[in-house]
């Protein structure tokens, strides 16, 4: 019969314990730790360590006869920093940056010597001020000057227009962190439907408060944003709701690691793809493909939209949101229904 020695009673353990500390599920967790801290530093550091402008949607304005030649003269720029397309008048080139189909516009004075270069600095101030350098550089070595007009200015409290992508990342934080929460207070994976969709109303109520909140903190508060405090607070609802019910479902289809590849999604990937340090045009082409696509990436166009163009071009971002929103409940509740007729299956054969 063994006895517990003294040291052992004294620290609390038993013989065995320390070859049984390390399982093999706790070596896969760390590893996947490992894994997800070398990709937060290849992601970050991949997408925003060395921005350039490329193919950014850019409206010419000149007369008939020369706007053939004022396209080809941008597009043979080093880099392709630019994708120009001639553009019907200024009138037109202020709509469509409103419009978010283009960045910027330069409006050609063929009497003189001095154009216009159009921005808008609400898209993102970096993307505005690098356009001005580009065209500034352009016109001085064909002896001409430029003025630059923002059709939709930033905010004088929203430094770089950094503002709504971190109102966004804060709605995401609180999506995936309120719903890794709710899945492991009663186990990693939801029990039943019964408890997943107790769980999924808990999020939408929480989604609820999150939003608003964000929407006066960022507004009235501190002034950071202009734009409808109602909807900015339906989307920061959406954006919270969308990143919490895509964790549950992580969760309910894989368990405790579902938490890291929503983590994996959200953070690692979402959000230096998001276009918030730097707008999508800046952004190398993997990051510019997958950012509109993920929660930050919508969440921050869509914000942007609010705050400085109308709402205008929100309506896809939105749909995005929408659909990881509605994808979230549906594998929700479907993998509480197969984990349950998993475990009713298994019943007769435990009885047997």
């Amino acid at each position: 019969m063994s006895q517990t020695t003294g040291a052992d009673a004294r620290h609390g353990s038993f013989p065995g314990e320390v070859k049984d500390a390390v399982t093999p599920r706790a070596t896969l967790l760390v590893l996947g730790v490992i894994a997800l801290q070398l990709l937060f530093i290849a992601s970050y550091v991949g997408a925003l360590h060395d921005p350039e402008p490329k193919d950014v949607p850019f409206g010419v304005v000149a007369p008939p006869a020369a706007a053939g030649q004022a396209v080809a003269r941008l597009e043979r720029l080093p880099g392709s920093p630019l994708d120009p397309r001639p553009v019907a008048g200024e009138e037109r080139a202020r709509k469509q940056i409103m419009d978010r189909e283009i960045d910027g516009a330069l409006i050609t004075d063929p009497a003189g010597n001095r154009d216009t270069l159009l921005v808008a600095s609400g898209g993102g101030t970096v993307l505005a001020t690098t356009l001005e350098r580009i065209v500034t550089e352009l016109e001085k070595a064909e002896e001409r000057t430029v003025r630059t007009v923002d059709v939709a200015p930033a905010s004088p409290q929203d430094f770089d227009g950094l503002s709504s992508f971190y109102l966004v990342v804060g709605w995401c934080v609180g999506g995936y962190l309120c719903a890794s929460i709710l899945a492991i207070s009663t186990g990693a994976r939801p029990a039943n439907p019964r408890r997943a969709a107790i769980r999924l109303i808990v999020m939408a109520l929480v989604s609820a408060v999150g939003g608003l909140g964000g929407a006066v903190i960022i507004g009235p508060v501190l002034g950071a944003l202009p734009g409808s405090v109602a909807a900015l607070w339906g989307l920061g609802a959406l954006v919270t709701f969308a990143v919490g019910a895509a964790t549950l479902a992580l969760q309910g289809v894989f368990g405790i690691v579902g938490i890291g590849l929503a983590i994996l999604l959200v953070v690692i990937a979402g959000n230096p793809s998001a276009g918030g340090a730097f707008p999508l045009p800046m952004l190398p082409p993997f990051w510019k493909a997958i950012g509109p696509a993920l929660p930050p990436g919508a969440g921050t166009w869509a914000a942007r939209s609010i705050a400085y163009f109308e709402g205008n071009a929100a309506t896809g971002a939105l749909l995005v949101l929408s659909a990881w929103a509605l994808a979230g409940v549906v594998i929700t509740m479907l993998a509480a229904a197969l984990r349950r007729k998993r475990r009713e299956a298994e019943l007769p054969t435990q009885v047997t």
